[in-house]
């Protein structure tokens, strides 16, 4: 891709953010309760998709291998008008009648997308399994598990996995807990930070009832969602290592964001927003915490903007932004390292 289209695709995300407000709800959008009288499973498995078929057959064929049947799970894909290939012939080939099909009439964006996820799930719980994520066999028995023997929990989660395209392990997550239970302290800790990922988590449809969806930003909106619900519920984890979460070189918005800079607004503006659902006495003291943690995440991750964007002027900024969110030996580093590189031109 042409540095020139890439500019392009930059100025016109930055359009949507800005000027197409209807794509990203200024506040928690609705999510209306099911009427009493229908029949209900026990969890919807909610897959949202835009254009990621390269990975959306493996993500149905892991849901698939722990069926628990129609009258126990949903499975049901979200499609938000892709235009890579045709996903409903995908899932019908896949599912063979197993899965569920729903298309936007429109391109709604990833956050109306999940609103639309849940207001159509029927069961108990939800997972919003993206559509280029999986989990391994045994990930919905650990979690049906954890809300039985945890009822107080609005959520569980498990362990995960960082991989690349290839299925390749990078990494695992940052460490939460070596038992299994609810987390201890959760609140102060996940607004330190992101320390989930969407294909780790499955939420009870009450709570996003109580609650409302995503909003806010684009990049970020799960963290957000995450401190607002660990304000008000209890979360149950297991320290397994079910759920895969995508790390790609695709064109997504993630990508696009890192190279416009977006993203660290957009956590910037999250970082706001979680200092309304913390005690008041320790906001100061969190929110500290967090400009830390974000800013040696993001003077690390300039690195891989002048290689993998080859962009040495948008890693200078980033390093620039993450020094001045917090001045630390990474920060530092990190800024003094992207100005040499550019300085002789390494590897350009």
């Amino acid at each position: 891709m042409s540095k020139a289209f890439k500019t392009g695709l930059i100025t016109i995300l930055n359009f949507v953010y800005y000027f197409m407000s209807d794509r990203i709800p200024s506040s928690p959008p609705v999510i209306k309760p099911l009427p009493e009288n229908i029949g209900r499973p026990l969890l919807s498995v909610m897959i949202p998709a835009y254009n990621c078929s390269k990975f959306l057959r493996q993500c149905l064929n892991s849901v698939l291998q722990q069926d628990m049947g129609s009258a126990k799970m949903q499975i049901q894909v979200v499609d938000d008008c892709s235009t890579d290939t045709n996903v409903q012939l995908l899932v019908e080939e896949t599912g063979k009648g197993r899965i569920e099909y729903f298309r936007q009439e429109k391109n709604r964006g990833s956050l109306r997308n999940f609103e639309t996820c849940i207001n159509l799930a029927k069961g108990k719980y939800i997972h919003l399994l993206h559509g280029d994520d999986f989990v391994d066999d045994g990930f919905y028995k650990e979690i049906e598990s954890l809300f039985r023997d945890y009822p107080e929990a609005g959520v569980a989660c498990t362990a995960f996995w960082y991989v690349d395209d290839n299925n390749k392990f990078l990494y695992p997550n940052d460490k939460i807990s070596n038992e299994r239970g609810i987390l201890n302290n959760w609140l102060e800790t996940i607004a330190q930070g992101q320390k989930l990922q969407p294909p780790a988590v499955v939420v009870k449809r009450e709570v996003y009832e109580k609650l409302g969806s995503f909003f806010g930003v684009h990049y970020g909106e799960d963290w957000e969602m995450w401190v607002r619900t660990a304000a008000h519920y209890p979360f149950a984890f297991i320290p397994v290592k079910l759920a895969n979460y995508r790390v790609h070189d695709n064109e997504n918005i993630t990508s696009l964001y890192f190279q416009s800079g977006q993203h660290i607004k957009d956590v910037l503006k999250t970082m706001d927003t979680v200092q309304n659902y913390l005690p008041e006495n320790k906001r100061k003291k969190i929110k500290r915490n967090a400009k830390k943690h974000w800013s040696v995440y993001y003077a690390r991750t300039s690195d891989m903007v002048y290689h993998k964007y080859h962009n040495p002027n948008q890693a200078i900024a980033q390093a620039r932004l993450a020094f001045d969110m917090n001045k630390n030996l990474t920060t530092f580093f990190f800024l003094f390292k992207m100005h040499i590189k550019k300085l002789i031109r390494y590897k350009l």
